[in-house]
């Protein structure tokens, strides 16, 4: 069944039973007209450097076991990433850096995320997005947001029996928790909601997960040094220790 509208999304989302069933809907999304306009105009266009590859063009899964101790919260896929690649955070210099942070945290089994069969395996942590359709100039409005989000909310309730910490990259991220955390453990978002912030971090006690704050892997950030090796280092440490790692 080919999934057309908000109600749709909700409706397929909630049923879900588990993450691979869940996984099979999210790809089969058509909710958002323009998003998916524009990841299929891409996937047809192509970057001249991928013009001899197939595009995956669909909305992109969460990646990572289903018994994940650390979740890592991204934005949406990268139009020549994971809307090239079909998975979450591969083919383009975010995962580059966002993976190899990974490796060196224990937490993935190579340093690199090039193509969907790389043999890439994580450990503990499944990687998200909170919009799963590439979208224009990297920005979803409100309403592709709040269309996608119950496949967010229910990809967490999925994993809430091992879930233990949350790494939101950027502020869309990071905004994108809290309503994932009301829906799924019952508990409203502090008022005022915590300000975003690398390093930032949250604690609600008992079975709500800790959530971190991480500047994005953006190449703005990473290219700029606003974003280093070193400082991801410290957030992944801190997520492991959390989680129970280390």
């Amino acid at each position: 069944m080919v999934i057309r509208t908000a109600d749709d999304v909700a409706a397929t989302a909630a049923h879900a039973p588990d993450l691979a069933v869940l996984d099979r809907a999210v790809v089969r999304c058509r909710a958002c007209p323009n998003l998916v306009a524009w990841r299929e105009e891409v996937a047809a266009t192509k970057r001249a450097a991928y013009r001899d590859q197939t595009y995956w063009g669909r909305p992109v899964p969460g990646f990572g076991p289903a018994d994940a101790r650390i979740a890592v919260l991204g934005l949406a896929p990268a139009a020549h990433g994971g809307n090239r690649t079909g998975r979450v955070f591969t083919g383009d210099r975010s995962g580059d850096v966002l993976f190899a942070a990974l490796h060196r945290a224990g937490l993935a089994n190579q340093p690199t995320s090039v193509a969907i069969d790389d043999g890439l395996r994580l450990a503990d942590t499944r990687v998200v997005a909170a919009v799963r359709c590439a979208p224009p100039a990297n920005k979803p409005t409100p309403a592709e947001r709040d269309t996608c989000a119950p496949w967010l909310h229910r990809e967490v309730a999925l994993l809430r029996p091992t879930l233990r910490v949350v790494v939101a990259l950027g502020a869309f991220a990071w905004a994108a928790w809290w309503p994932a955390m009301t829906q799924v453990y019952g508990r409203r978002a502090p008022t005022p909601r915590p300000v975003f912030g690398h390093g930032a971090h949250w604690s609600g006690g008992g079975p709500v997960p800790d959530v971190l704050g991480c500047y994005h892997v953006s190449q703005q950030n990473t290219f700029t040094g606003r974003l280093t090796p070193a400082m991801l280092d410290e957030v992944f440490s801190t997520a492991n220790r959390l989680a129970g790692r280390s």
